[in-house]
């Protein structure tokens, strides 16, 4: 992996770095880009607005090449409790809404560093997800860092059916 620094922003610091997390998923979609994925903006936005909102983005030189985002879940919102019985104990959740890296820099262990660094020393007890049912691999790389896959869910009609995967945080 190149010697990458990862730096950390909250919601203050979205309009800064919007455009940034825009360019890089639409590296990371490539072709790919249906139109659910054509949206993307809008979840920035969403997600950028909330309460606790983090992102960590990891930098090659002066390039930009990869980021994690997410917000703490609205306690007694936890939409994936339904697919757990029993449910936690726990009501305090970290939603881990986005992950990309660059196509150029796949394969070099940055989704773990960009993954582990969200979710290292944050409040909540778990951790949970969405990753689309026809990414087994982007499955199995969550699995690997403690994630459980719960349930599927289709959060909108013109969405991606999507695993519901839940970790107990920190991470193992």
């Amino acid at each position: 992996m190149a010697d990458l620094d990862v730096r950390r922003y909250t919601r203050d610091d979205l309009p800064e770095i919007r455009q940034t997390i825009i360019d890089i998923h639409a590296d990371a979609q490539g072709k790919h880009m249906d139109e659910f994925r054509k949206k993307f903006a809008w979840f920035v936005d969403h997600w950028g607005s909330r309460e606790g909102y983090a992102c960590v983005m990891a930098y090659d030189g002066d390039t930009a090449v990869g980021f994690a985002y997410g917000a703490p879940a609205v306690d007694g919102r936890e939409w994936w409790r339904e697919h757990v019985d029993p449910a936690p104990e726990s009501t305090l959740t970290f939603a881990y809404s986005e992950l990309a890296v660059r196509q150029a820099y796949r394969k070099q262990g940055i989704s773990d560093l960009l993954s582990r660094t969200l979710l290292e020393d944050r409040p909540e007890d778990l951790a949970v997800l969405l990753v689309d049912v026809t990414h087994p691999r982007v499955q199995a790389l969550y699995e690997d860092w403690g994630f459980k896959k719960v349930g599927e869910q289709q959060p909108f009609p013109d969405s991606p059916l999507f695993a519901i995967m839940l970790a107990e945080l920190p991470l193992a």
